[in-house]
């Protein structure tokens, strides 16, 4: 029994570890850090910084979390959208001032076809509707598949992952000079965030900031 509808029961919510406190500006991984500090950033922004301004997750990746991650992406969960995107709304709160338009990270048509959903996209339309920002799906597009990025390390992600995501043509307009939250289900080395970014950059967004259901931290 839970709560209300799309709730989780009392056991999953204490396997699943919110991210509260102190955590990076520029990533969102939770941090040491005192509270008088205006803005904290971690060792691992500052020795390679994003090309995103900030980032925020609301879960991390494991026990629990983990388990909602796979199920949504892997499992046909497309319910588990909504709750997701009211903890991500929480979580990203400091980051929608100013936001123009909030897109997902693209799949691959054929990566899309097999799996009949992108669940970032479900998140971001849920996220959109929490936060009243105009929402758009196909803002970025990938046009050339991959395959699995499972097992690869952070150097191999990027080289995989570059130039693998475009902007939309059809969307330059929404894209140029306009704040774009991009939201992934996952942060793991942040190589297709990365990707992502640089194409809203390419297409003179003024800024871009991410957002991520999960994410991997060094203590997971």
């Amino acid at each position: 029994m839970v709560e209300s509808d799309f709730g989780l029961c009392s056991a999953c919510w204490a396997e699943t570890t919110f991210i509260g406190g102190a955590v990076c500006d520029g990533c969102g991984r939770p941090v040491t850090a005192e509270a008088t500090e205006c803005r904290v950033v971690c060792d691992a922004c500052l020795s390679d910084p994003p090309p995103w301004a900030r980032g925020r997750s609301a879960i991390l990746y494991r026990g629990a979390g983990r388990n909602l991650i796979l199920a949504f992406k892997h499992g046909d969960r497309t319910d588990i959208a909504l709750p997701a995107a009211q903890w991500l709304h929480q979580a990203v709160r400091p980051l929608l001032k100013g936001v123009d338009v909030i897109a997902p990270v693209p799949l691959h048509r054929l990566r899309f076809l097999k799996r009949r959903y992108n669940q970032a996209s479900l998140l971001a339309k849920n996220l959109a509707s929490h936060s009243g920002i105009p929402f758009c799906a196909d803002l970025l597009m990938r046009p050339r598949g991959l395959g699995g990025l499972e097992g690869l390390g952070a150097a191999e992600r990027a080289e995989k992952l570059r130039g693998a995501i475009e902007p939309n043509r059809r969307r330059a307009h929404m894209i140029k000079d306009a704040k774009v939250l991009l939201v992934d289900d996952v942060l793991t080395s942040g190589a297709t965030l990365r990707a992502a970014t640089q194409a809203c950059l390419t297409a003179n967004a003024k800024e871009v900031c991410v957002a991520t259901l999960a994410r991997v931290a060094k203590d997971a």
